[in-house]
Parts: C-alpha cells; sequence; structure tokens
C-alpha cells in the first residue's frame, strides 16, 4: 500500500536522508534527472534538504509517495519512500497560472504498479485547485518516462538535440511537453467568458493550499 502525501518543510527535513536514497537510486538506474552516477546518497540527502526553503515560502510544492504508511502524517515518520514529484509554480506577472513540473521519480522496487501515474494525478489535481492551468515539463527523449507523460494526456512540445547528459554522461535528447488544465467548479467557463483577466492573482500557496503571505 502507498500513501501520498505533500509535504512541508519541516517534514521534508525529516525525510531528506530517505529522498536522497530515493534519487541516489534513480540516478544509478540511469534516469537523466540532473545528476551523475554514482550519486552518494548523502549528497542526494543534501540537495533536498537545500529545498526545504522554497518550499517553506511556497515556491516549490513536493508530494511523496510511503510504502507501507497509514493516512495519519505521524505514520510516515519510518515508511520507506517509494516515490516522489515536484511542482514549481512560475513566478512572473504574466505566468502565474503556469507551472514546471519536475523530478517525478519511483524507486525500482516499486515500479510496476502504477504509482508514478497516481503522483502525476495527484500534483495534477492540486495545480488545478490552486488555479494552475498549464503544466510544463522536459523529460529524457525516447525513456520510459516520455512514454508514459504521452500515455497520460500530456501534449509533445519538440525535442531539444543534446539538451543533457545520461547519468554516465552520455547526450542525449530531451522532449518538451505540456498540458492545459481545466479549472475547478466550472471557472475555465467563467474565465473565457470573462474580461481576460483570468490568470488569479498568483499567490504563492503551501504544499496544502494555504497562501503565503507577502512581505511587507
Amino acid at each position: 500500500m502507498y500513501t501520498i502525501r505533500p509535504l512541508t518543510a519541516e517534514e521534508l527535513l525529516d525525510s531528506a536522508v530517505r529522498l536522497g536514497e530515493l534519487l541516489a537510486d534513480t540516478v544509478d538506474a540511469g534516469a537523466s534527472v540532473g545528476f551523475l552516477a554514482p550519486l552518494d546518497p548523502g549528497a542526494a540527502a543534501d540537495w533536498w534538504r537545500a529545498l526545504a526553503p522554497d518550499v517553506a515560502a511556497g515556491r516549490l510544492l513536493l508530494w511523496v509517495a510511503y510504502a507501507g504508511a497509514g493516512t495519519d502524517p505521524g505514520g510516515t515518520a519510518g515508511a520507506r519512500v517509494a516515490g516522489t514529484v515536484q511542482l514549481r509554480p512560475a513566478t512572473t506577472a504574466n505566468g502565474r497560472h503556469r507551472a514546471d513540473v519536475a523530478k517525478l521519480m519511483v524507486h525500482r522496487a516499486d515500479r510496476g504498479h502504477g504509482l508514478a501515474g497516481r503522483l502525476l494525478a495527484a500534483l495534477e489535481s492540486a495545480a488545478a485547485g490552486h488555479g494552475i492551468r498549464t503544466l510544463v515539463l522536459d523529460t529524457e527523449t525516447d525513456s520510459p518516462a516520455e512514454r508514459m507523460y504521452a500515455a497520460a494526456g500530456w501534449t509533445r512540445v519538440g525535442t531539444v538535440p543534446d539538451f543533457a547528459t545520461d547519468p554516465a554522461g552520455a547526450p542525449c535528447a530531451t522532449t518538451i511537453f505540456y498540458k492545459a488544465l481545466p479549472l475547478p467548479g466550472g471557472a475555465e467557463e467563467r474565465a473565457d467568458a470573462g474580461d481576460g483577466a483570468g490568470d488569479g492573482d498568483g499567490a504563492a500557496v503551501t504544499p496544502e493550499g494555504r497562501p503565503v503571505a507577502s512581505p511587507g
């Protein structure tokens, strides 16, 4: 059984070692997620810890799938991290309806159970609830991830040759995808019928969906 939960900054720090193990496993498996192999799990855990300020400020939202955990947040303390995904809302004034999806990972021991699709669905539902209408991501061309996104209804924009390297350092192409999300409660239709100012207020949000107060 898997439990998917959004993480607060404090929970991220508590799970950093386990998330580092997941990241190291993903890189070791050959996925192009921004790191070269071999990736030390300790260094990977430090990378996760460095994200805590962005999570606390609402600049980054992330979800984690725990294996064998109950729905009670306290039940995840010793649970194994099976997967994760991130959402980074745009910060420009004219792009606050948009967000980037990143670091969708599933441990090799947990693949084949539809967990990647469940993580992506949780992210898409939360993004729509926050007023985000357009999601964008990139992934390694001809990878299992590319096929998964296409099957999940994402639209290919195109490919960029030699955009990054795989974990072994070999150049590889990247495919860019986007997905248009419906707004909840008929808001999409109301926005289409309005004056065109339907981008929302663009406020940063916590993983639980609470707005983050603006400074000053």
